[in-house]
Parts: structure tokens; sequence; C-alpha cells
């Protein structure tokens, strides 16, 4: 009988020698995916759980929605960029596979971080699969959850000070020069390193870089990571024009916006509710570069997009990741936009990051007898 052949997605090994054969997924690891673009070698040890890749999906039902608000037949192709598809949830994974290989290649005794919710989960994952300590230091009551619980069952210590979250970036700073550790916030470079492949995959998904890209901006490592990453496959020959880059903020926490830093910012969204972005300039020379500009949602609009990207396009995502869709729908009410072009719209994190908001945000359920007459009578209502 004639063996059938391994396939393309599929490499054998020691056949016959009693070795079992790998099974390779189809899918590379971040870095080995974009090896070439990033700063590593053969001698940085690849600490990955396969990030990248996500999806972009076109939003045909947001696009109807975007016409109803204009009042007029638009051209626009709108694309959701869903990064809560990453391993811990969002898109820090992006960079945290980078931060933590390059800290490991560099005899790491541990990591450090401040954060919101999103980088202590990634943080906290990728440092328990390296086998190493982290360190987690959040605002006191300010964090979602679900994203506590993601740090605390990957084994970190986390720490909570009464303050906010540019206090805690301060302390985790002096802590990690005091006591040897490595930083991985955003700050760290090799973090926005890893986040530029964001951008990457939209040019390849696409062939080029959309008209305006639609992000989210707390502490600005990713609409800066965007940019750059948009430059360099515009400078590797990838298409032959930049997107314009688009970034909102929560009206509560918006430094970039009101031209000052917030001491005591508020929003619902939590991962973006940072007074004072750690990659502030970056921000600023991504918005001025493109031609784009920085504006603020109210947490009211946060809540309209969140709703409207489950309901019209199955996306469940977390409050912050609303807003890029929050600006959109802005943008196209105040006529902002032409008819026609490229949109993407980066969706930061899964909306099981924060269920407390799912939960105090959805409509409660009918409640009926256990009869079919009475299930009937809901169901026709």
């Amino acid at each position: 009988m004639r063996r059938q052949s391994s396939g393309p997605g599929r490499r054998e090994k020691g056949v016959g020698s009693g070795v079992k054969a790998p099974v390779y997924s189809g899918k590379l690891p971040l870095i080995e995916r974009y090896r070439s673009f990033l700063p590593v070698s053969k001698k940085t040890p690849v600490v990955t759980l396969q990030e990248g890749d996500t999806p972009l999906l076109r939003a045909s039902n947001l696009e109807r929605h975007l016409e109803q608000i204009s009042g007029q037949s638009l051209g626009l192709e709108v694309y959701l960029k869903y990064d809560g598809a990453n391993p811990t949830g969002s898109f820090k994974d992006r960079g945290m596979t980078m931060a933590i290989s390059k800290a490991m290649e560099e005899g790491t005794r541990g990591v450090i971080c401040a954060s919101t919710g999103n980088t202590s989960a990634s943080a906290a994952a990728y440092a328990a699969r390296a086998g190493i300590r982290c360190f987690v230091v959040i605002p006191d009551g300010n964090i979602a959850m679900g994203k506590l619980a993601q740090a605390v069952m990957a084994g970190a210590k986390v720490i909570a000070v009464r303050g906010n979250f540019d206090q805690a970036l301060a302390l985790v700073r002096e802590a990690a020069e005091g006591m040897k550790l490595t930083l991985v916030n955003s700050i760290n470079p090799y973090r926005i390193e890893g986040q530029k492949s964001a951008a990457w995959e939209i040019v390849d998904a696409l062939g080029s870089a959309p008209d305006f890209h639609f992000i989210p901006v707390g502490n600005a490592g990713n609409i800066t990571a965007h940019w750059l990453g948009y430059k360099d496959s515009l400078e590797r020959g990838q298409g032959s024009a930049l997107p314009k880059m688009m970034g909102f903020q929560a009206a509560g926490a918006a430094p970039l916006v009101d031209g000052a830093p917030v001491e005591n910012p508020e929003t619902l969204a939590t991962a973006i509710r940072i007074g004072n972005p750690a990659s502030w300039d970056g921000a600023v020379r991504a918005r001025d570069e493109s031609g784009g500009r920085i504006g603020k949602v109210t947490d009211a609009d946060i809540i309209e997009a969140y709703r409207l990207l489950a309901s019209a396009e199955g996306l469940f995502a977390e409050p912050a990741s609303a807003a890029s869709v929050a600006g959109l729908l802005q943008a196209v009410a105040r006529a902002e936009l032409p008819r026609e072009g490229k949109v993407v719209c980066t969706l930061t994190g899964h909306g099981l990051k924060d269920p407390e908001r799912a939960i105090k945000t959805a409509t409660r359920p009918a409640v009926v007898d256990a009869t079919f007459d009475a299930l009937r009578a809901e169901l026709d209502s």
C-alpha cells in the first residue's frame, strides 16, 4: 500500500526509528515569522505562545451603520484587527515575546512592570513560559478582574499601590534599576519592535497600508509601534503610501488631546486610564508625520461602540478596544473622512478581560415559567 505524503503542514523526522514525527500547526511564532525584521540573533532564546497572525475582518455590517450615520452611500472598506485573539487576549503579547526573549538572552533575574491589566497578564504568562520571576505593580482598585486573574494564575507577584498608573510606573522604573530587574513596560524598546508586527500583518493581508488607521491610545506605545511598522513596510517596498494615524483617548484620560498630563484620569475603559503616557513623543510623531489626529471619545461613546461591535459584527472586545470604533463613528458623523478608502480599526483586547463591564452593560435575561406556552409567549413578544 502506498504511504500517504505528509503534506506541507507536517514534517517527518526519524520515521521508523521510534521517534514521533513533530506536527507543525501551520502558524509561525511572531519572531520566527518576522525574524529578518527584528533585532534577534541565533543566540536569542525565543519565548513564545504563538502570538500574532490575528484576524483582520471586513466589517460589512459596520460599514452599513456608517452609511446610516452619514446619510449617504459610502465606499469605505472597514477592517477590524482583532488582537484579542492573541494568547493572553491582547496586543501586548506582540511586544512581550520580544521583551522576554531579549531579557532571557541578557540573563535577566526577573521582570517587572506597572499595569492597568493587559501588560500584567502578558508579562506573567511569558515569564512563566520562560521560567523566571515576574513582579507586577498595579493601581489599587483600578484594574479589571479578568486581567488580574490572569497575572495571579500565571504566578506573578502582584502588588497594589495607593495611587494611579503613572505613579506605579515611576516606582517600577526605580525598582528595575535598583534591583537589576528587566522593565517590560512599553518603554522597553523591544516591546515596540514586537508591536510593529501588527502593522506588518495588515500590510501583508491588504497588500498595502490602509488609508486610515484608528487605534485606542493609553500609554501610547501601540500607536507609536504601528506607525513605525507601517514606515518599515513602505521602506521594504510594500505599498506606495502610509496611513493617517487616528488615535483616540477616553475623554477623562486625554492628556495628548488636552496638551497636559491628567493627574487623576477617569474612564471605565481601564486599559487607557493613563494620565501621562510614557510614549507621548512617539504618539505625537505618529500623528504629525502621518497627517492624522488624536481625539477623545466619551465613556458613553465607548459603550455604544462596545455594544455595536458585539451585536453587529460578533466581536466581543474590551471597552478600551472600542475607543477606535468610537473614534471612527465620530469621524464619520463629523464628515472628516473621504467617501472612499480603506480603514483599519485596532481592537486591542478580548471582552472577557473585563467581564464586570459586560455584565453591567448587558440586558438582563427575561425570566419565564418552565412551560412551553410561557416560552412561546416570550419568543413571540
